[in-house]
């Protein structure tokens, strides 16, 4: 199983990618005891300024072949932390590879969007996809911690 955050843009030093480094090693480290990879990120970035299309293509590219696609969008389904955890367990217990994308500015190109096994959404608001890397990131974390029994995850 191969865990991957595709994302358009790249993440520059500060902030944000102190905290997504830092729940990316937590995830490595909890992970490792339930059978969980680490999570890969591949960042993408159309210099040519092709939009949508154009970085969809990108990320096709970084997606593994057969992976769960995975999309980040204001229309997708909320799910509880948990619900989540769930999911990741049966991508895990299928040893099938998950993809989770993060458009850029624009969104997430119709033809990439409709492939996807699942469309999340962290709410009704748009986000930054900067700070959405941060929240994926946690979130990926606290499904680890919910299957481990961690205390870190209350309801």
């Amino acid at each position: 199983m191969r865990m991957v955050i595709a994302a358009v843009g790249r993440l520059r030093q500060g902030p944000e990618a102190k905290l997504v480094a830092d729940y990316l090693e937590r995830h490595a480290k909890a992970g490792r005891a339930l059978g969980l990879p680490p999570v890969t990120l591949a960042e993408v970035e159309d210099k040519c300024g092709g939009g949508m299309a154009a970085e969809a293509a990108l990320l096709s590219k970084v997606i593994p072949e057969g992976a769960a696609l995975v999309v980040l969008d204001e229309r997708g389904q909320m799910l509880s932390s948990p619900e989540l955890a769930s999911r990741i367990a049966g991508w895990r217990d299928q040893a099938r590879d998950v993809a989770f994308v993060i458009g850029g500015a624009d969104g997430i190109d119709p033809m990439l969007r409709d492939r996807a096994d699942l469309a999340i959404s962290f709410g009704r608001m748009v986000w930054p996809h900067m700070l959405v890397r941060v929240m994926l990131t946690e979130q990926i974390y606290r499904a680890t911690t919910i299957l481990a029994g961690s205390p870190y995850h209350r309801e």
